[in-house]
C-alpha cells in the first residue's frame, strides 16, 4: 500500500532538485564541521518555526518559493536523516554554502560539499529512489523533476577577490578568469544532464558590487564596487551565451538562464518600487551598511525584514527572494532566457 501510494506520487508532482551555494542552500552545512552556516539566531526569525534552519535567511530562501509554485513541500537538505521514504519522492537539496565553480573557492571553509561532490550524492540519491519505486520510474521522476542551480558568485567573492593578489588573481586577468569559470561551469552543466537533469533553471551571478559587505569594503561613498560589477557583467553574458550553445549542442531546451544580476539591480535602483527602504544596508551586521563580518545575535537587527532587499552582507531578504521568484516564474525574456518558468512548468518535460 505504502508502494503504491509512492508510486502515484511520483507519477503525480513534479520532483525538484537544488544544487549550488549559501543562495540556496537549507541545511546541508548544519551536519558539516564548517564555519560556512545559518544554524543560529537571527537566522530563520521570520521562518514559520521562527528558529534557524541552516538558510541564509530571514526565512524562506529561493528554491522554497519555487517548491511553493510548483505545489510541494520545501525539499529536505540531502544530508538530513529526515530524508528517507516518501520523502524522497520530493527531490532534494545538495547546496552546500561556500562553494564555487572550481574547487579551490571557499577553501576557508574547509568542509563544503563541493559541485562535482554534489553530483555524486544525485547519483546516489537515484539509487537509493530505485530501490523504493525501480529504475525506469526513477529514471521518470528525474527527467521530469525541476533543477535548479546556483553557482560563480563565490567564485569571485571567495577566490579571485578574497585577499589582494590571490593565486587566481595572479595567475589570470580577470576577462580570462571569467572565460576559464564558465569553461568549468560548462562541464559540470553536461554531467549534470548526463546523470538525468532535463529541465534546469541556472542563475547567473547577483550584482556582485552592490551587496552590502563590498559597499562597505570596497565601494566609494555608498557606489557599488566598479570592480566586482566588471566580473559580474562579464561573467553573466557569458553564461547565457554558454547556455545556448549547449542547447544546441544536445539539440533541446535544457538550460534556461535566470538573470539574477537585473532582478537585483531593480531593487537596487529602485528600492521603493518594490516596497524597500534600502537596498543598501542589511538588515542584519554592523559596521558600514551593516556589511561587516557575520550576522549574529549580538548583531544590530532590523524590525521590520521586509523594508530591507538584504537581510544580511551577502544574501537577499525573504521578501525579495520572493520577487525574485516572481520574476523566475512570469518573467519577460530579459529575465528568464529563453523562457519563464511558468512557460516550462506548461510543457511537459521530455524524456
Amino acid at each position: 500500500m505504502v508502494m503504491a501510494m509512492a508510486t502515484s506520487k511520483a507519477e503525480g508532482a513534479r520532483a525538484f532538485f537544488v544544487f549550488g551555494d549559501s543562495l540556496v542552500d537549507n541545511g546541508n552545512n548544519n551536519y558539516l564541521a564548517t564555519t560556512a552556516r545559518a544554524d543560529a539566531p537571527p537566522y530563520g526569525i521570520d521562518y514559520p518555526t521562527r528558529r534557524p534552519t541552516g538558510r541564509f535567511s530571514n526565512g524562506y530562501n529561493i528554491p522554497d518559493f519555487i517548491s511553493q509554485e510548483l505545489g510541494s513541500e520545501s525539499t529536505l537538505p540531502y544530508l538530513s536523516p529526515e530524508l528517507t521514504g516518501r520523502r524522497l519522492l520530493i527531490g532534494a537539496n545538495f547546496a552546500s554554502a561556500g562553494i564555487g565553480i572550481l574547487n579551490d573557492t571557499g577553501i576557508q571553509f574547509v568542509n563544503i560539499i563541493r559541485i562535482y561532490r554534489q553530483l555524486e550524492y544525485f547519483e546516489e540519491y537515484q539509487r537509493r529512489v530505485s530501490a523504493l519505486i525501480g529504475a525506469a520510474r526513477t529514471k521518470q521522476l528525474v527527467n521530469r523533476a525541476l533543477v535548479l542551480i546556483t553557482l560563480g558568485g563565490n567564485d569571485f567573492v571567495n577566490n579571485y577577490y578574497l585577499v589582494p593578489y590571490s593565486v587566481r588573481s595572479r595567475q589570470f586577468a580577470l576577462p580570462d578568469y571569467v572565460r576559464y569559470l564558465i569553461s568549468e561551469y560548462k562541464k559540470i552543466l553536461l554531467r549534470l544532464h548526463d546523470i538525468g537533469a532535463r529541465a534546469v533553471l541556472v542563475t547567473g551571478t547577483g550584482p556582485l558590487g552592490c551587496v552590502p559587505a563590498e559597499l562597505a569594503q570596497r565601494g566609494r561613498n555608498g557606489q557599488c564596487s566598479v570592480e566586482l560589477q566588471r566580473a559580474a557583467s562579464l561573467f553573466n553574458p557569458q553564461l547565457v551565451q554558454m547556455l545556448g550553445q549547449l542547447n544546441r549542442e544536445l539539440g533541446s531546451q535544457v538550460f534556461t538562464g535566470v538573470n539574477t544580476q537585473q532582478m537585483h539591480l531593480d531593487f537596487v535602483n529602485n528600492p521603493q518600487a518594490f516596497g524597500f527602504v534600502t537596498s543598501k544596508v542589511a538588515c542584519c551586521g554592523q559596521g558600514p551598511y551593516n556589511g561587516i563580518g557575520l550576522c549574529t545575535i549580538a548583531s544590530n537587527l532590523c524590525p521590520n525584514r521586509d523594508e530591507y532587499a538584504f537581510w544580511d552582507a551577502f544574501h537577499p531578504s525573504e521578501k525579495a527572494n520572493k520577487l525574485i521568484v516572481q520574476q523566475i516564474m512570469s518573467g519577460t525574456n530579459e529575465y528568464m532566457n529563453p523562457m519563464n518558468l511558468s512557460t516550462i512548468l506548461a510543457m511537459d518535460s521530455p524524456n
